[in-house]
């Protein structure tokens, strides 16, 4: 490839007091991440996404095993992403289980699906679980990028008052713990987080009628002559993105306002599935630019009881979740099942199109999907529905549905991808080792 001359990694474009970051392009490679990524030109990205209220498990299971398997009802929308798939069988989460405490499942399974604790049953101040393996990678790995992690959800977190049989709405509400008494706040609002990513506080809100990229439009024209015929298109294709997402962004910003009791925040879309895909986009840009290397998303709070009538389910999740084996509400469970595996899809799409060197930026991605609730009707934490996305830069066999013996604690999966990413993670809440049989070589 021909260029005039080499950028550092952390090029950014300026103009009006902004500065914002660019996606990896090959005028950087020779020199980004030489000593810190010796095999490897481009970072690895760790994403946990979390879905409430379990799952209808004998539509969400595939038949076979190793490399012969067939995705099951629920995972079709992923068909085209089987090949950079990794579906588990025999996962846990013990800490999700009462253990003594009673009723509360669904702010356990919240609480306990990234940290592998048991959290204090409480409905007050001392709340205490345990640190998330988003923040234990964030720990090693944080300090390379802009933000350190980023935590994206759908529904407004309150970490104050019972929300689930005596546990504090924070168990609820969070995934994403940085210690074992102190949750990472989520943004929901789209526009507050692309401005987590390309604005700072204050001046962007002000700024915000004229477009980002008119600001930096000087700078990027500049070097766009510095580089090579692959970096301008690949910067072209970034800019182009950036600058629907403003747009769909200022389209659907809106105050919610039929919503009976709930201030919702200025700027959060009305529609559910454009909300979450939304997020997805600025979780891709979050990647793309390596403005982070870890995130988790909350489709919904944990006991969520939003209705999907998109996909023609006019029940609450969390009502129908409780379903007593009635067909029509299976029924309506798999079509909210199926719903967030097409929006799930919609993300790797997206991961997909972005190109990094010879492949892409989901190739460079562990982007984990999941419930810390397997059957809801029952409220088990055994044999969780746990699907991964991504290879981590070619070291995880991909493509593969792999068993493992029942009560395997998923915190093992956890510190493998946190190894894959680059930090030093011997041990995370209740695992035993790593997960065995997932490398390449």
């Amino acid at each position: 490839m021909s260029r005039k001359k080499q950028l550092p990694r952390r090029t950014f474009l300026r103009g009006m007091g902004t500065a914002m970051a660019l996606p990896m392009l090959e005028a950087m490679r020779p020199l980004a991440f030489a000593a810190e990524h010796a095999d490897t030109a481009f970072p690895i990205r760790t994403a946990f996404i979390f879905f409430p209220n379990g799952a209808i498990m004998p539509n969400w299971k595939p038949e076979g095993e190793g490399p012969n398997w067939e995705l099951s009802r629920t995972l079709q929308p992923l068909t085209a992403h089987k090949d950079q798939l990794t579906v588990f069988t025999g996962l846990t989460q013990h800490h999700g289980r009462a253990n003594g405490d009673g009723a509360g499942d669904h702010a356990r399974c919240a609480s306990s699906f990234l940290t592998g604790a048991q959290p204090v049953k409480t409905a007050g101040a001392d709340i205490r679980v345990g640190m998330s393996i988003d923040q234990a990678i964030a720990d090693g790995i944080g300090n390379r990028t802009k933000l350190p992690s980023l935590e994206l959800g759908v529904d407004r977190s309150r970490n104050g008052g019972n929300c689930d049989s005596g546990y504090s709405c924070a168990y609820s509400s969070n995934v994403s713990w940085k210690t074992p008494t102190t949750p990472m706040a989520k943004e929901i609002n789209p526009k507050l987080a692309f401005e987590r990513l390309f604005g700072s506080s204050g001046k962007a809100n002000q700024r915000y009628r004229k477009s980002i990229l008119d600001m930096v439009a000087e700078d990027a024209a500049l070097l766009r002559k510095r580089l090579g015929k692959t970096d301008r298109r690949k910067l072209d294709e970034y800019l182009t993105s950036v600058r629907e997402l403003e747009q769909r962004i200022d389209r659907e910003a809106t105050t919610a306002d039929e919503v009976p009791d709930y201030q919702v925040p200025e700027g959060i879309p009305r529609e559910t599935a454009t909300h979450i895909r939304l997020m997805y986009d600025i979780m891709t840009l979050a990647f793309q630019t390596d403005s982070t290397r870890v995130s988790t998303f909350m489709l919904a709070n944990a006991g969520s009881n939003r209705s999907y009538r998109m996909v023609g389910v006019d029940g609450g999740h969390h009502s129908l979740s409780h379903h007593r084996n009635d067909p029509n509400k299976i029924e309506d469970l798999s079509r909210i099942d199926e719903f967030l595996s097409s929006q799930f899809a919609y993300f790797l799409d997206k991961l997909k199109a972005v190109e990094e060197g010879d492949g892409t930026l989901l190739d460079n991605c562990l982007v984990l999907y999941g419930s810390g609730i397997a059957d809801a009707n029952r409220h088990t934490h055994h044999d969780l529905p746990i699907v991964l996305a991504g290879s981590g830069g070619g070291k995880l066999e991909t493509g593969r549905l792999r068993h493992y013996p029942k009560d395997t604690p998923l915190n093992n999966l956890f510190v493998s991808m946190g190894q894959i990413a680059g930090a030093p993670l011997e041990t995370l809440g209740d695992s035993t080792g790593t997960l065995d049989g997932l490398s390449a070589t």
